[in-house]
């Protein structure tokens, strides 16, 4: 069985990685560069988007950096993705108006996928994205782990993904995102809520939180924040229709007592987004209802008017902007006129933010875990620390 890394060898994002045997070849992840807004460039890979070159494509999950050019593969070439990351997928689009991607099939945990003579075991992980899976591919006698992006201080326990996962096995594909940070130390998403709680219980104002739509354990984090401070939490129409999508016990506007849906803009009655607004019924929140309620609000750079218009018909002396995302994105144009923006409108700027990534010691527990004979660092902009740090294994840097 032969790894070639397309891509992601010494930087984050933008993994791209084909496993071979003489008979079949399949592709983990087929991501977007992270600055793809400025590398909009497809990668010079034969038989991927101009004919039908390989057999399968296995997207460990939805962030853009891991399925961003899944898009612009041939559209021959089947792709596997978990059902639920899908629906998110789904919903995201039909909100944007594009075509979305059509899977062949849906990954599971531990249901197995034969292509070929290669064999891909699902493993469910914890991530910032949610139905994020590692993926055990196995062929020639050989059993190769992919981590994809993984964590473990999420809401899923990585102790029972430890007790899953196979041992001795060949080869780890492992990530190693935080290992370029110095002095990290994570939270967990409940160390968030607490913090949440006790800085929001003694006020009375508007409470905005700056975080992705699509970081559903983020979510269900300010969600447990609202009813625990008794306040409304208000979803925007695009992360309604995701986390509708999916349902279930993630808080939705259509399930969830004290979660509303709003739209930032009107719509006229024959565009898609009215129709999509006038489904929630009774659980959808006006601007007048809004400013005369205690809530969290989900919000995003693009909302700046919005939240400048709420701000002259109720005051935000004494009330919060939450900075929920990656410290790095502070340094975007558009990030730091949006937080100076609500800073100049009253609020009180807090960041409260715990990644997706594994920390250090969670990366030993996982390589003390599956004992690989080698390891193939990825997604990391510090693949020296393996070799520096585990002495017993082969670590590939080429």
């Amino acid at each position: 069985m032969d790894i070639f890394i397309h891509r992601g060898r010494n930087q984050i994002g933008g993994s791209i990685i084909e496993i071979s045997t003489e008979k079949t070849k399949i592709l983990l992840d087929v991501g977007a560069e992270l600055d793809n807004e400025k590398n909009r460039e497809l990668p010079e890979i034969d038989g991927l988007f101009d004919r039908e070159g390989y057999d399968a494509v296995f997207i460990s999950h939805y962030h853009s950096d891991h399925m961003g050019l899944a898009y612009d593969i041939f559209p021959d070439i089947n792709i596997y993705i978990g059902e639920a990351s899908y629906k998110i997928v789904k919903a995201s689009d039909e909100y944007k108006a594009i075509k979305s991607v059509s899977p062949a099939g849906f990954l599971q945990h531990e249901k197995a996928i034969t292509i070929g003579d290669i064999k891909v075991t699902p493993y469910l992980a914890d991530h910032s994205a949610f139905d994020a899976y590692m993926l055990l591919v196995e062929a020639d006698g050989e059993r190769v782990l992919y981590t994809g992006d993984f964590r473990s201080n999420g809401r899923k326990p990585f102790e029972w993904l430890l007790e899953q996962l196979p041992q001795n096995i060949d080869r780890l594909i492992c990530e190693g995102t935080t290992l370029s940070r110095e002095n990290y130390k994570y939270e967990t998403e409940k160390d968030l809520e607490n913090k949440a709680v006790k800085l929001f219980k003694n006020t009375d104002a508007p409470i905005f939180v700056l975080q992705s739509s699509v970081n559903i354990d983020r979510i269900v984090t300010m969600f447990r924040v609202a009813k625990r401070c008794d306040r409304l939490f208000l979803q925007d129409l695009y992360m309604a229709e995701i986390t509708n999508s999916i349902g279930g016990n993630i808080p939705n506007p259509n399930g969830f007592e004290g979660v509303k849906t709003f739209i930032t803009r009107p719509y006229n009655k024959e565009h898609f987004r009215y129709k999509l607004f006038n489904k929630y019924g009774s659980n959808k929140i006006s601007k007048m209802q809004i400013v005369n309620s205690r809530f969290i609000m989900c919000v995003r750079t693009s909302m700046l008017s919005y939240i400048k218009s709420l701000s002259e018909k109720m005051p935000f002396k004494d009330g919060y902007l939450v900075y929920s995302f990656w410290n790095g994105y502070k340094q975007k144009t558009e990030m730091k006129e949006f937080i100076k923006a609500c800073e100049e409108l009253g609020l009180t700027v807090v960041t409260l933010h715990t990644s997706g990534h594994a920390d250090a010691e969670t990366i030993m527990r996982l390589i003390d875990t599956v004992k690989p004979k080698a390891i193939i660092p990825i997604h990391t902009e510090n693949a020296s620390w393996f070799v520096e740090n585990i002495k017993t294994v082969n670590v590939l840097l080429e």
